[in-house]
């Protein structure tokens, strides 16, 4: 259906560069800290759950407006998770709106979402293959979304501050934040070398091994009364050491009984006595273009490649100690690790692990964050303004911090997320095929029939409704360029403006709101919010029928029929 030499054409298009460009600026405003500038400003330090929540969803749907909405959201779970601390509050009561927040804010210009950059780039070919005489056509520019898209953004954003959270249910949000994600008193135990030990000199590595075989921890040493919790390869156990182990009563019995070892007597058990001055406890979560998902944890080797110790995985609020090393990692997994502080800073971000506590990593650029904000600001500014292309534009913007080193070489790969872009250069000969097939025209003359005599509005809500329902099950992506073609056919038949049903497309594609599979910012926030599957439709099926009865008008009045 797609001949061989047009196989790869997709990745010509310019929305692939122009996705690649703005994904290396997210990162480079991420790196800068200008992000972090900004919201110690503007953030509300208020003890109203709502004015708190207001404030949050309201930053950080504006900044998924000029960046990647995934990197606004990660950069702003661990200012929401602190927050949910500091008024004592389940995060479950704040993750989920602030997902959602994130997705809306996207909507509000052409480089808020890949889905409004592939729809903004087809829009002359699209236009072309339904009428020639608009051949000449031009893209969207960067704010023709945001007239719909902003009021859409607004209301929604509303609707899950002052509504949406009170609909997920009690036993997730009635939950009080604590200091962290993780209950491992329980599980910490201490226990001493007899002084007749036959593992006396046995190097840690071959006792850390021995450890694993019963699904136990070794989170450190006390030796003489002084902790040491950064154990390294040369290390050897000595007589009277104590070993601070993590494990459950019935591992820890088998253990202790096999190596001979002595249970000491509570030592106080508290997560603190799993820190220290040098090495540190940090909730990571797993990031949906993590570099460990699918892989188990006995793979990654974390201790001895990266010497991070992992103590913990919780999933969806379940806590998982016993046998790490069997678990498979996946998205929105909470992982809690204990490294020496200038390893966690430098290595986490390379893993695809976002800290869901202050972030540090950005120290050594912060004098950098007015350039960072410079460089996308003058893009902004120049392809607004038609000076230049905005693909053009976005590219110096992103090839000028990487030239500044906002954005190191060696993190420049990194910084795209690769699945994406393959998925749009791929996606778009596809939704040609679909033309050309005639599939198209057999889903337009279906929806067409369905609706015969019904008004337009009736008709464009029906094309927004099937985007949505795509959009929860399948990348939106994948959505934008399948619906696109389909809007346009539709809007042929009725002889209207082809406009209106493009943008009923954008709006809708962007809607995954029922399911953690929709959208990646849905299942980033899975794990630290402890939610289940069913748990999203509760507030993002209301969202979605609001969004319905706001956008159709909305797209009415800005391009009239």
């Amino acid at each position: 259906v797609v001949p061989a030499k047009e196989a790869f054409l997709g990745f010509a298009n310019s929305a692939v560069i122009t996705v690649a460009a703005v994904l290396i600026i997210s990162r480079g405003l991420t790196n800068s800290g200008a992000i972090e500038r900004v919201a110690k400003y503007l953030l509300p330090k208020v003890e109203n759950v709502t004015l708190q929540m207001g404030g949050l969803n309201i930053f950080t749907g504006a900044l998924s407006a000029v960046m990647n909405n995934v990197g606004a959201l990660a950069l702003l779970m661990p200012a929401t998770i602190n927050a949910a601390k500091k008024l004592k509050k389940s995060p479950s009561l704040f993750l989920m709106p602030l997902s959602f927040a994130s997705i809306m804010g996207g909507m509000v210009t052409l480089i808020g979402t890949p889905t409004n950059i592939i729809i903004a780039n087809l829009r002359p070919e699209l236009m072309a293959s339904i009428r020639p005489e608009l051949k000449d056509v031009s893209p969207y520019t960067m704010f023709d979304f945001a007239a719909v898209g902003g009021v859409v953004a607004l209301v929604g954003i509303l609707f899950v501050t002052l509504i949406g959270w009170r609909l997920l249910p009690k036993d997730r949000t009635a939950k009080e934040s604590g200091s962290t994600l993780f209950d491992i008193e329980g599980y910490t135990s201490e226990v001493k070398v007899p002084k007749d030990s036959k593992y006396i000199g046995i190097p840690m590595p071959k006792l850390d091994l021995k450890a694993k075989e019963y699904g136990i921890q070794i989170a450190g040493i006390i030796r003489n009364k002084r902790r040491i919790l950064a154990l390294k390869p040369s290390h050897e156990l000595k007589s009277q050491d104590i070993l601070i182990l993590e494990t459950n009563p019935e591992d820890l019995d088998k253990f202790t009984h096999e190596m001979g070892f002595e249970p000491v007597g509570d030592l106080g058990k508290d997560i603190a006595l799993l820190s220290s001055e040098d090495v540190v406890l940090i909730e990571a979560v797993v990031s949906s273009d993590s570099r460990l998902i699918g892989r188990k944890v006995s793979t990654l080797r974390l201790k001895s490649r990266y010497h991070i110790n992992l103590l913990g995985i919780s999933r969806q609020g379940t806590t998982i100690i016993k046998r790490l090393q069997d678990v498979v990692l996946r998205t929105g997994d909470v992982a809690l690790l204990q490294a020496e502080e200038d390893i966690y800073r430098t290595t986490l971000s390379r893993l695809g692990l976002l800290p869901l506590a202050e972030r540090g990593f950005s120290m050594g650029k912060r004098h950098q964050a007015w350039l960072a904000g410079l460089f996308l600001g003058t893009a902004v500014l120049l392809a607004s303004f038609g000076v230049l292309d905005l693909t053009i534009a976005l590219t110096a913007a992103a090839l000028g911090m990487v030239v500044t080193n906002i954005v190191p070489l060696q993190d420049l790969y990194e910084s795209v997320d690769w699945p994406v872009i393959v998925l749009v250069g791929a996606m778009i000969p596809l939704g040609g095929a679909l033309q050309t097939v005639g599939a198209t025209d057999l889903l337009a003359n279906g929806i067409l029939s369905l609706s015969s005599g019904l008004p337009i509005y009736i008709i464009l809500g029906l094309v927004m409704f099937a985007t949505m329902t795509l959009s929860d099950v399948m990348n939106n992506v994948a959505t934008a360029v399948v619906m696109a073609p389909v809007g346009l056919a539709i809007a042929d038949g009725l002889e209207v403006n082809p406009d209106a049903f493009l943008m009923t497309v954008a709006v809708g594609a962007s809607c995954a709101f029922l399911t953690p599979i929709g959208h990646k910012n849905n299942a980033l926030v899975m794990g630290p919010g402890g939610y289940k599957f069913g748990d999203y439709w509760r507030m993002g099926l209301p969202l979605e029928i609001l969004i319905l009865f706001v956008a159709v008008p909305m797209i009415m009045i800005v391009w009239p029929l």
